[in-house]
């Protein structure tokens, strides 16, 4: 008896609440997606002014990552490979997303990187500069990577954020041959390409056979060189990082507000069709029930 009322009291209903809803709905969706469009702007904004000021930091940090490796290109500073047993990659990213792909651009070298050095049997070690690298590396290659960098990207890079990386990198105990800073390098407001700089080793750099065109030095000379030239190294992949990091945001939340342009016109449309079936619908209805008196 219940059931049978209540299949009656339901049945007219469900077509009135429908149409009811599905303007509802549009309508919900519509304003969802404008505020959506707000904030891409906004974010679109932020990224642009974040990143007129990186490119003018950028350029000083050219100087420092050109200096560091004058001495190897110069020197052509090569580890041996009988020596080159224990290798060290730094990957460095940020932990801040929505910049499109530039984060995997970097965990994808590195994971090449190291698929090509265990296949030949070295050992092989990484650091993540930045929560969103150590996210793309964990679940995989867990078990390469040894130190892990956070609080990277919220503030502009500095001198001393890459000092605080290399002083854990040479406290850590491990003791590595060569490596390889892996940074996307900024090219244009609309193109950047994954690079890599080599890292040596004190000893590696002082048993170089080239090493003879210079006058002796001081193994204690050489060492703090090889620390500078490490720090400098790392702030020039952090600048470079930052830049194309800033202006990868900036391209992708461009994208995005247009996109939701496009999604506004196409909802409105739907919308106003939908609005216009239903005042049709009603109006037959009231037509029909004045010619059936």
């Amino acid at each position: 008896m219940f059931a049978r009322t209540g299949a009656l009291v339901f049945s007219p209903q469900c077509g009135q609440v429908r149409n009811m809803a599905t303007l509802k709905d549009i309508t919900i969706r519509l304003k969802s997606i404008k505020n959506i469009q707000k904030i891409t702007k906004s974010m679109k904004m932020v990224a642009a002014a974040k990143y007129a000021r990186a490119e003018k930091q950028l350029k000083p940090a050219r100087v420092y990552g050109t200096g560091a490796m004058a001495l190897y290109e110069k020197a052509e500073i090569k580890a041996p490979e009988d020596k080159a047993a224990k290798h060290i990659i730094i990957g460095v990213t940020s932990d801040r997303g929505l910049c499109g792909a530039i984060h995997s651009g970097v965990a994808k070298a590195i994971k090449s990187e190291i698929s090509n050095l265990t296949g030949a049997g070295k050992e092989v070690m990484v650091i993540n500069v930045g929560d969103k690298l150590r996210g793309l590396l964990y679940r995989t290659h867990g078990k390469h990577i040894m130190l892990n960098c956070k609080e990277v990207g919220r503030k502009p890079p500095s001198f001393g954020d890459a000092s605080v990386i290399a002083t854990e990198l040479l406290n850590s105990g491990y003791e590595f041959d060569q490596g390889s800073v892996i940074f996307n390098r900024f090219r244009s407001v609309i193109s950047y390409k994954t690079d890599q700089k080599p890292v040596f080793s004190t000893d590696i750099v002082a048993s170089a056979e080239t090493m003879g065109v210079y006058d002796d030095i001081d193994a204690d000379v050489l060492r703090n060189y090889q620390e500078f030239a490490l720090v400098n190294v790392l702030y020039l992949a952090l600048r470079e990082s930052s830049t194309s990091e800033q202006s990868a945001r900036m391209t992708a939340m461009d994208s995005a507000s247009k996109n939701a342009s496009e999604m506004i016109d196409k909802l409105t449309l739907t919308f106003n069709r939908t609005r216009q079936a239903v005042i049709t619908k009603e109006l037959i209805e009231i037509i029909s029930g004045a010619a059936a008196l």
